[in-house]
């Protein structure tokens, strides 16, 4: 094997072991307490991520 696929195959094997890691470790997400996608003007106030939250 070249160098060149030697370093291919390593940063695909890096990135799922990443990501399978990740996945296993994290808490699952609840989508019923997501705010939906289009909110602009519906009344109901976003309240997920950080720029929503008041100072």
């Amino acid at each position: 094997m070249t160098r060149h696929t030697t370093l291919r195959l390593a940063f695909w094997a890096v990135l799922a072991t990443f990501l399978a890691w990740d996945y296993s470790n994290s808490a699952p997400v609840d989508l019923r307490f997501e705010a939906p996608l289009i909110a602009a003007g519906s009344g109901k106030a976003a309240s997920g991520g950080h720029c929503s939250m008041p100072d």
